[in-house]
């Protein structure tokens, strides 16, 4: 997997061991069941993730995972927005549903299901669509900590992250178009602490970083031309700009998906337009691959399990990690790709 460090700042710090105490002490209870991961990042990260609420907005395959994975290491709540109802093809790859929930809104079928997954951890349920709108979603950004927004289109991404963004919360996106995945985030600016690597071995010490991200809309304006002939191979540009044209189908097409051949056309002229707005390296891509965009034109409306799981797994683990504050980030899109089982990080209008 090819990334790019997010740092843009570093100071050296005392040791994890020397560092601030949390306020709060874990329960008894609490102590006992995180004790093991509290063995791999440490009581200050544990407490942070306790005190923290998440909203994740539409409960699709990838958010059902990202949920199981937050839920289970800890945070202290969880708020769920999706006014939908339970389809047959949520089955395959939401694992909160079950047969007999088919028909019933998403959340009424899986917020049991949730709550066992970890009783410690508080789980509200929103069905009503209107207050991701305006004042009620600013008023709603206002009351978590972090946003996490699942399966939907660009568009409506950008206005979120825009609420999020004037009212200082950190902004997740993450989803999947058949075999392809993707996750953008935007931290602000975001202070975490990692090893010094060049620190003698004898001496290990801990160094404070910040990395400033930059908004959705901000990054999607990201020209390639700065980057060297193999960083673009590295990054595999033909994934990212196949998800970057299906948002835009998307937008010309009243939200929906591509989900037929006969889309490939318009989805390849669309991919090959953003690639020479954005100078891509035309020795390692000239134009978009018809083989990939004919086959995402018709299977891009549909979840798989597998590839919901890898993206799900990894967002829940990134929004932990940006919690806990123990290392960088993804900065700042992740495109994964289910052909070959890899994924790489673009740092998209990054400073």
């Amino acid at each position: 997997m090819a990334a790019h460090d997010p740092e843009n700042t570093s100071q050296p710090i005392p040791s994890t061991s020397n560092g601030p105490q949390p306020v709060n002490n874990l329960t008894e209870e609490e102590a006992s069941r995180y004790d093991r991961q509290m063995r791999l990042w440490g009581l200050e990260a544990q407490q942070r993730m306790r005190n923290a609420t998440i909203l994740v907005v539409r409960l699709k395959g990838t958010a059902t995972e990202a949920i199981k994975n937050m839920v289970l290491a800890g945070i202290g709540k969880l708020v769920i927005v999706d006014s939908e109802e339970v389809a047959e093809e949520d089955l395959g790859a939401g694992i909160l549903f079950r047969d007999e929930d088919v028909g019933k809104n998403r959340l009424e079928a899986a917020k049991s299901r949730v709550e066992s997954l970890n009783p410690l951890v508080t789980v509200e349920t929103i069905r009503t669509a209107s207050i991701l709108e305006g004042d009620a979603f600013e008023t709603l950004v206002r009351g978590v900590d972090v946003v996490c927004v699942t399966d939907w289109d660009r568009d409506g991404l950008i206005r979120m992250n825009e609420v999020c963004r004037r009212n200082g919360k950190p902004f997740y996106a993450g989803g999947t178009y058949g075999l392809l995945g993707y996750i953008f985030c935007d931290l602000l600016s975001h202070d975490y602490i990692a090893p010094d690597r060049s620190a003698v071995k004898e001496l290990p010490k801990n160094v404070k970083k910040t990395a400033v991200y930059t908004p959705l809309k901000t990054a999607l304006r990201y020209r390639w031309s700065n980057l060297t002939k193999r960083q673009t191979k590295e990054v595999n540009p033909a994934i990212a700009f196949t998800i970057l044209a299906i948002w835009e189908y998307q937008s010309r097409h009243s939200g929906s998906l591509p989900d037929n051949k006969s889309a490939a056309t318009e989805l390849l002229t669309i991919a090959n337009s953003l690639i020479t707005e954005a100078d891509v390296n035309k020795q390692i891509l000239a134009t978009a691959p018809e083989a990939l965009i004919e086959s995402v034109s018709t299977t891009a409306a549909h979840e798989f399990s597998p590839v919901c799981a890898i993206v799900g797994g990894m967002l829940a683990q990134d929004i932990l990690k940006a919690l806990a504050a123990r290392e960088p980030p993804i900065a700042n899109l992740f495109a994964f790709d289910g052909n070959t089982g890899g994924g790489t990080v673009t740092r998209m209008n990054m400073p």
